[in-house]
């Protein structure tokens, strides 16, 4: 396998996840106090939505990077 249908697969895949999960969250450390022996951490998740063109783009793009890396010249 070449690395554009490797670069195609990844592609769609990510475009995939994309559209099933609409993005991912995660964990920030924020603050951090030591008391003594005492430590206090807090932390924030966030969350980063992924749009739905950008889904559908990376599928578009990966569909056609897969097609074109089929065809000899």
């Amino acid at each position: 396998m070449d690395n554009k249908k490797i670069l195609a697969i990844v592609l769609i895949a990510a475009g995939v996840l994309a559209l099933v999960y609409g993005g991912f969250s995660y964990v920030s450390d924020t603050h951090t106090t030591k008391l003594g022996p005492i430590k206090i951490t807090t932390q924030d998740r966030e969350r980063v939505n992924i749009p739905l063109w950008a889904g559908i783009g990376a599928i578009a793009v990966g569909a056609f990077l897969l097609l074109s890396a089929g065809k000899k010249s």
